[in-house]
């Protein structure tokens, strides 16, 4: 499987075949690099409130938005108090 970095971009204007910019392979590398960023971000939100729910020993079926919001309060504050405790 070839890498799109390693690949080069050919598009079709008018019947004349021009190379991909280096602009828009950068952009094309930038928007890569975001929705890895956006899925590792991802990724630590679940694995975070997983531990949380976890640790709390909460049920993942009575949990209602409500709650987490309340519980995602709690533990901001608990952060931030510990956090200007430093």
């Amino acid at each position: 499987m070839y890498d799109i970095v390693s690949v080069i971009i050919f598009n079709t204007i008018g019947g004349i075949i021009m190379p991909q910019s280096n602009l828009e392979k950068q952009e094309a590398k930038l928007k890569q690099l975001n929705q890895k960023i956006k899925a590792e971000k991802n990724k630590i939100d679940q694995n975070l409130g997983k531990q949380i729910i976890r640790s709390a020993n909460l049920d993942y079926g009575t949990l209602t938005t409500p709650q987490i919001k309340m519980i995602a309060k709690k533990v901001a504050a608990f952060l931030n108090q510990a956090q200007n405790n430093r």
